[in-house]
């Protein structure tokens, strides 16, 4: 997939992983969610890992990296998400990038040296890409680009951005992707978006004025970048469903340990048939949703087209999130709605699951029109 001094990805440890977050993720996630922190330090740490790297390792990247993510959302869904989104952005520059900026760049973005935001969504086109007015003007030297960008990111601590724009006539096949600085003379970014949750990733929105970009910069070929986009949107998807198991399942231990301590009426409430149903319901809603993720990371490995497969990893695993972590809160009852325990929190988070990456409502309109 790669060309390039690229180092080699070290074999990931689930053990390895597995301490990391609960020795380092979990005692803090909760206070950096509150503060919005960007934890780049605890990204960097990740990243010597070779968690990154190994999403790009021949062979078997899949595997093991959607397994990564899926113990970092585990712990705490900011950074997962965070390592899936650096992965992401890295991944048009690693597939149809020059193999001189590959060389110049791409370690750094993997060992999170380099912080990358995608510009995808503008206000009037959301999941359409053919509407997009970001328009990039081709010069001899350069390509002029205008246009707003919302919902980026890693937007307020980037430092580089791939922009999808318009470089051609109308539809997706006049669509390009620019590598761009953040330091560049006409991009502005804007403040950090209050989301309701997942406030440790930060989010905002990117205004390009007459910004100069060098064709050195332009990642593929001029007019062909809806191929980086639709390759970015399958493993985006395969990586949001990811992040969902790891969180549903986050939410399943949780609520059941808590079932197990928790005494009424004489008994452990878990004993009780309308908890312990629930509980039951959530174990097999994981199942079914690890296994669809499996099914289609190995059409990824296998080299298939995996639309379909990433579409329904998504909608389902998401979908089981949202009911898990709400079922969890009924699970603890009034302490699930305070926060003084995680469950609500993510409750909050896995909502954010169900609308990024295209909307479920998008994801079944995909899903159907393979039908």
């Amino acid at each position: 997939m790669t060309a390039g001094p690229l180092p080699t990805a070290p074999d990931l440890s689930c053990h390895e992983l597995r301490e990391f977050v609960w020795q380092r993720l979990v005692p803090v996630a909760a206070e950096f969610e509150e503060a919005a922190r960007f934890p780049l330090e605890l990204l960097r740490q990740l990243a010597d890992l070779g968690i990154l790297r190994a999403a790009f390792t021949p062979g078997r990247a899949s595997q093991s990296y959607y397994r990564a993510i899926e113990i970092l959302a585990e712990g705490w869904i900011a950074v997962a998400e965070s390592v899936n989104l650096q992965v992401l952005a890295a991944r048009p520059l690693a597939r149809f990038g020059s193999a001189e900026l590959r060389a110049q760049l791409l370690p750094q973005m993997l060992s999170m040296r380099l912080i990358v935001g995608n510009c995808i969504s503008e206000p009037d086109a959301g999941s359409d890409l053919s509407d997009l007015k970001t328009i990039a003007i081709e010069g001899k030297d350069c390509f002029v680009l205008t246009g707003t960008k919302q919902w980026v990111g890693h937007a307020p601590v980037a430092d580089l951005f791939n922009v999808f724009c318009r470089t051609g006539g109308a539809g997706l096949g006049g669509i390009s992707c620019l590598l761009v600085d953040r330091d560049s003379t006409g991009l502005a970014i804007g403040p950090a978006e209050s989301k309701m949750g997942v406030q440790s990733l930060p989010t905002a929105t990117v205004v390009f004025d007459q910004v100069r970009v060098p064709r050195c910069r332009l990642i593929g070929r001029t007019n062909r970048g809806m191929v980086a986009a639709a390759d970015l949107f399958d493993h985006g998807r395969l990586g949001l469903a990811a992040c969902a198991v790891g969180l549903s399942e986050a939410a399943l231990r949780y609520s059941a340990g808590y079932a197990k301590q928790r005494v009424q009426f004489g008994q452990p409430v878990i004993r009780f048939q309308g908890v312990s149903f629930l509980l039951a319901d959530m174990a097999t809603s994981i199942a079914a949703a690890r296994a669809l993720l499996g099914v289609a990371v190995a059409a990824v490995d296998a080299g298939v087209d995996a639309t379909l497969l990433a579409s329904q990893a998504k909608l389902f695993a998401t979908e089981a999130a949202m009911r898990i972590t709400t079922d969890a809160v009924q699970v603890l009852g009034a302490y699930g709605y305070s926060t003084e325990r995680p469950v609500e929190r993510w409750m909050r988070e896995a909502k954010l699951l169900q609308i990024i990456q295209g909307t479920n409502q998008i994801q079944r309109q995909t899903i159907a029109s393979y039908l």
